[in-house]
């Protein structure tokens, strides 16, 4: 069976706060969402990452905007 759907989307305005890597931005409709993902290393590692220490006690180098109420 076969399902054809027609759409006219119009987007006056989009605001996004985040998104993630597992995260699914969708506009309009899909037949089929697969979830794919892919774990390269790129950066040809051989050996876990080291242990982190306390936590920096200087500010970023960005700064960062207050979170939104």
């Amino acid at each position: 069976m076969n399902f054809f759907v027609n759409q006219n989307i119009v987007i006056h305005n989009l605001r996004v706060d985040a998104i993630t890597n597992s995260s699914v931005l969708q506009i309009g409709s899909a037949g089929i969402i697969k979830a794919l993902s892919n774990l390269y290393n790129t950066g040809g590692f051989t050996e876990p990452a080291p242990e982190i220490g306390s936590p920096p006690t200087t500010l970023p180098f960005v700064p960062l905007a207050p979170p939104s109420v």
